[in-house]
């Protein structure tokens, strides 16, 4: 059972800036991908970012251009660096992890909250 450890989450301004950060435990070599969602008060859970164990992204058209996911599969870890952000990206981020056997596996959540 692996555990996934986000932080990063906070309190920014809109304009600024925030990296998210996602530590996946057990072994990385059957991990196929890993992303982020996100998910707002009464708002039902979207896609933010994913990468492949390739280096292939996707990305949520609403994000585009402002947000760039990346993994340093050394550490098992995935980041989302998130700018010009803006207070509809105002949510409770969770990391999410795919890998080859199709299980998938969610961390708790950290929130992100922007304030114009």
């Amino acid at each position: 059972q692996r555990q996934l450890v986000e932080s990063g989450g906070g309190v920014v301004q809109a304009g600024g800036s925030l990296r998210l950060s996602c530590v996946a435990s057990g072994t990385s070599l059957t991990i196929n991908r890993m992303g982020w969602y996100r998910q707002a008060p009464g708002k039902q859970r979207e896609l933010v970012a994913t990468i492949l164990s390739s280096g292939s992204t996707n990305y949520a058209d609403s994000v585009k251009g402002r947000f760039a996911i990346s993994r340093d599969n050394a550490k098992n870890t995935v980041y989302l660096q998130m700018n010009s952000l803006k207070p509809e990206d105002t949510a409770v981020y969770s990391c999410t992890l795919g890998d080859l056997f199709n299980r998938v596996y969610w961390g708790q959540g950290t929130q992100v909250t922007v304030f114009s």
